[in-house]
C-alpha cells in the first residue's frame, strides 16, 4: 500500500510540475542518483519494487541509476531499467556495459522530461567495460537543452578513473549545453578523477561530506552530482536515509535553474 500510495502522489506531482512549468512559474528540478546493485538488497532479495518506491518518495525529474541488469539471469532476466520506468511513469534509456549471464549488464537513467537524443560515450575499461550514457532533455529556465550524464568509474584503481574521466571531458568538449553529470564515481573527493573534474571547471554539488557507501554504514562518500554551465538556487542536497533495498545510499538534489 505505501509502494502504490508514492506512485499516486509521484503522479499527481508530475501533473502539477507539468502545468505549472507550461506557464513558466516553476524552473525547479529534482534529481536521484542510485547504485542500485542490479536490485538486491542488503537482504539479498531482490526486489525492484522497493528500489522504485525509494526513487518515487524523491519526486525525482531525472535519475541516474548504477549496476542494472538487463536480461540477466541472477536478476531473473528483467528488464530492470524498463521495469522501474514503468513503475515510475517516466522514461527509460539504458547503456550496455558488457554481456553476462546471457543477458547484458551497464546503467541507466530515468526521465520525467521527455528524452529529445541519446548517447553513449565509451570510457576506457578497467576491471570491466566502462561507459557514460548521455540523454538531452528540454527543462524550463534553460535556453539549451539540458545534458544529463550518467557514469559509473572503475572501482579498483584512482589511474583508470582518472583516464575514464579524461575520456568523458574529451568526449563533452564540443558540448555547450548546460551539463549534470551523475553516479557512482567509486572515488571520493580527494581522488585525482574528481579533481581533474574540478580544474576542468565542474562544480561537485555539495552534501556536507554525507557518506553514501555502504548503506548500512557509510563509510564512503562516492556518489555525486557535479554541473557545468548552470547557475542554480536554492539548492537542497542529502543523501537519502535508506539502508537495505541496495548496498549504496541514493542521492537526491533539488534545485532552481536559471540563465
Amino acid at each position: 500500500m505505501r509502494f502504490l500510495t508514492a506512485i499516486v502522489l509521484l503522479a499527481l506531482t508530475q501533473n502539477s510540475l507539468a502545468a505549472e512549468t507550461q506557464t513558466g512559474a516553476h524552473t525547479e528540478l529534482r534529481l536521484v542518483s542510485y547504485n542500485i546493485r542490479h536490485g538486491v538488497g542488503m537482504d539479498n532479495k531482490l526486489d525492484l519494487k522497493r528500489i522504485a518506491e525509494v526513487i518515487a518518495h524523491a519526486k525525482p525529474d531525472l535519475v541516474a541509476l548504477q549496476e542494472v541488469d538487463k536480461g540477466v539471469e541472477r536478476s531473473d532476466k528483467l528488464d530492470i531499467a524498463s521495469e522501474l520506468g514503468r513503475l515510475l511513469g517516466m522514461e527509460h534509456r539504458f547503456a550496455r556495459f558488457m554481456d553476462l549471464q546471457g543477458g547484458e549488464y551497464g546503467m541507466a537513467v530515468l526521465s520525467r522530461l521527455p528524452i529529445s537524443d541519446t548517447e553513449i560515450h565509451p570510457l576506457p575499461e578497467g576491471a570491466e567495460p566502462r561507459s557514460a550514457l548521455e540523454i538531452r532533455v528540454s527543462v524550463p529556465g534553460l535556453a539549451k537543452p539540458l545534458s544529463f550524464v550518467g557514469i559509473h568509474n572503475d572501482w579498483t584503481d584512482e589511474s583508470i578513473r582518472t583516464e575514464q574521466v579524461s575520456a568523458l571531458l574529451k568526449a563533452l568538449e564540443h558540448n555547450d549545453n548546460p551539463v549534470i553529470l551523475a553516479g557512482d564515481f567509486n572515488g571520493e573527493t580527494s581522488d585525482a578523477s574528481l579533481g581533474l573534474l574540478t580544474r576542468a571547471g565542474w562544480q561537485i554539488m555539495n552534501k556536507q561530506q554525507q557518506k553514501t557507501w555502504p548503506s548500512d554504514k557509510p563509510e564512503q562518500e562516492i556518489d555525486f552530482f557535479l554541473t557545468r554551465g548552470m547557475h542554480l538556487s536554492e539548492i537542497k542536497h542529502s543523501v537519502i536515509d535508506e539502508q537495505m533495498a541496495s548496498d549504496h545510499r541514493p542521492i537526491y538534489a533539488e534545485f532552481k535553474i536559471g540563465q
